[in-house]
């Protein structure tokens, strides 16, 4: 797998810690899963293709995917990944986290485009934090929109890369973060508004990692309240969940952040994408006549 390291000035980035979700997301389940690809290590990865724009026409399928990470696919994996023909990833994960979680296994001599969004602004660490002692009156209730806000700003460099590599990109690519919720979630809202999707139908899309990870999302949720009932000395049942569950189980104002985030600083998607990102409108024509039908 050849690795790419983009370019990129230092700013203060958003390291995202595990995100996600429980049940219940909108839309029909037929229509929903067709675009899920089942994997054995990885729940959240999907097609974004195949949404319907304002004006008509169609995201293309088969296209660009999104993800949670993707070290511990299997072989059987990997394989199916070869049968999309999936040329490129690109990885929000940073050098830390890589060293951690392991390197993305993916098809021989696709291309790795390493795009890291960290932070130093406190949010990761809160996370990181309510998560060790099980103490989660600290945790605020609203962090998944605030991570979403700062993503909005703070990660430009990342997302105007990945924009760009996208529109001149011929075989299919996924993009990832750890859990494919809260950096690659603010991608994808990026690129199917700039693209001309309804936020609802781009609300929905969000909130599918609540029904693919839900399994998951359980289990951990599960992990937390034992370890706090042991912390505080407490039946399982009488731990105070209601900050970690806010912080698990996704809401569509979580990913409306993004949105008003861009409006309230920039007036439009395709101020953002100028101003903001820095792409130019010959840029954003290839990206739209690249992934549009």
């Amino acid at each position: 797998m050849t690795r790419v390291a983009a370019s990129r000035d230092p700013l203060p980035l958003l390291a995202v810690v595990l995100c996600v979700c429980l049940p219940a997301v909108g839309g029909d389940k037929k229509a929903t899963d067709t675009r899920h690809v089942a994997l054995d290590g990885q729940p959240n990865f999907r097609d974004i293709g195949g949404y319907k724009t304002s004006d008509g026409r169609t995201v293309k399928k088969r296209l660009i995917y999104r993800s949670g990470e993707l070290p511990r696919l299997t072989d059987r994996d990997v394989a199916k990944l070869k049968q999309l023909e999936i040329g490129t990833v690109f990885n929000f994960l940073t050098e830390i986290e890589t060293k951690s979680r392991g390197k993305d296994r993916m098809p021989q001599g696709c291309r790795e485009v390493s795009l890291p969004i960290e932070s130093d602004n406190g949010l990761a660490a809160a996370v990181e934090q309510a998560r060790a002692t099980a103490d989660f009156s600290s945790l605020p209730p609203t962090i998944n929109a605030e991570i979403h806000c700062v993503l909005v700003t703070d990660a430009t460099n990342q997302y105007a890369t990945l924009l760009r590599e996208i529109a001149t990109t011929e075989a299919p690519v996924v993009f990832h973060c750890s859990h494919g919720v809260h950096r690659t979630g603010t991608a994808t809202a990026i690129l199917l508004w700039t693209l001309g999707v309804p936020w609802e139908k781009i609300r929905e899309d969000y909130l599918l990692s609540n029904r693919y990870r839900q399994e998951e999302i359980e289990k951990r949720l599960g992990q937390l309240r034992q370890l706090g009932a042991a912390n505080q000395n407490i039946p399982p049942e009488e731990v105070d969940m209601t900050n970690v569950e806010a912080f698990y189980n996704l809401k569509g104002e979580y990913i409306d952040a993004t949105r008003d985030e861009i409006l309230k600083r920039y007036g439009s998607i395709e101020a953002y994408l100028t101003e903001g990102l820095g792409l130019t409108k010959s840029e954003i024509q290839s990206l739209r006549q690249r992934l549009l039908e």
